[in-house]
């Protein structure tokens, strides 16, 4: 497990990466410093690569042993679950809610995970805009992190929902049968959007903000991460056909909710 030494510095190495490497360049990009990879609205910037490699460095001094997963560097399916598999793996994705961060939207964060032989164990959801994270230790809490104050313990409500559910589901990241059979649905569940950014809907979700998160893009940067701090938190995490979610799934349909009761409201909805 790792100590609060290395969790210190983990926390330091990704604001110091929001300091240094993507804050100034937010709202300041330049047209050749934002790419398309898989489509066009599926970006990377300069921003992405530098703040991904400044972790990768500093990182590296204090895990040394550890090998990483960056979204951005281009690992083949072989390679992540590899990696997963080690005795101590870092899971980065540097700017999470690109497409926000090139467009001038403040709705982005860094996520970092540290996965142990296939289990993630440490979990970290930043605002680089704000300087606070959500961070989580596997058999060990759920905390809301700030600079100027002690981290405070989350706690996922567990009461019945009254009302019709809020939360977030990605229709785009659905295939087309889905789309269009979940469409229609929506309205029935209430208050339902998107942020663009997984940092920010989990942690939405963490701070008491919504009910459930939905997701089809099962990137392991994307998720192991939320998906701890959402579990530690007391909340409920599955898949769709009902297995549990693990860091090296590539495929399914994700769901989160925070707490058993939501879950039942929320299958009879999707599932009917």
């Amino acid at each position: 497990m790792l100590t609060e030494e290395q969790i210190s510095g983990l926390i330091e190495s990704v604001r110091e990466a929001g300091r240094r490497e993507i804050m100034p360049r937010f709202r300041r990009l330049s047209d050749d410093d934002i790419r398309a990879k898989s489509s066009p609205d599926d970006l990377v910037t300069e921003a992405d690569i530098a703040a991904e490699r400044f972790i990768m460095d500093e990182v590296g001094k204090l895990l040394p042993d550890a090998v990483f997963v960056g979204e951005e560097a281009q690992l083949d399916a072989a390679a992540i679950d590899a990696a997963l598999a080690a005795d101590l793996c870092v899971v980065i994705d540097p700017v999470d809610g690109t497409y926000n961060f090139a467009h001038g939207l403040a709705t982005f964060g860094t996520i970092l995970a540290v996965v142990s032989r296939g289990e993630t164990i440490f979990g970290l959801l930043y605002d680089t805009v704000l300087d606070d994270w959500v961070m989580a230790r596997k058999d060990g809490g759920s905390f809301y992190g700030r600079p100027d104050a002690a981290p405070r313990p989350l706690h996922l409500s567990q009461d019945a929902q009254a009302g019709r559910l809020k939360g977030y589901l990605p229709l785009f990241l659905y295939e087309e049968p889905d789309r269009r059979r979940f469409a229609p649905i929506m309205p029935d569940l209430g208050r339902v959007t998107t942020l663009g950014s997984s940092c920010h809907e989990y942690r939405q979700m963490l701070l008491g903000s919504v009910d459930f998160i939905m997701n089809a893009g099962l990137n392991v940067w994307d998720h192991a991460a939320g998906v701890l701090a959402v579990q530690e938190a007391g909340g409920i995490a599955k898949l769709s056909d009902g297995a549990a979610y693990v860091p090296n799934m590539k495929q399914g349909q994700l769901r989160l909710t925070r707490s058993e009761a939501i879950m039942r409201q929320l299958e009879e909805v999707m599932d009917a």
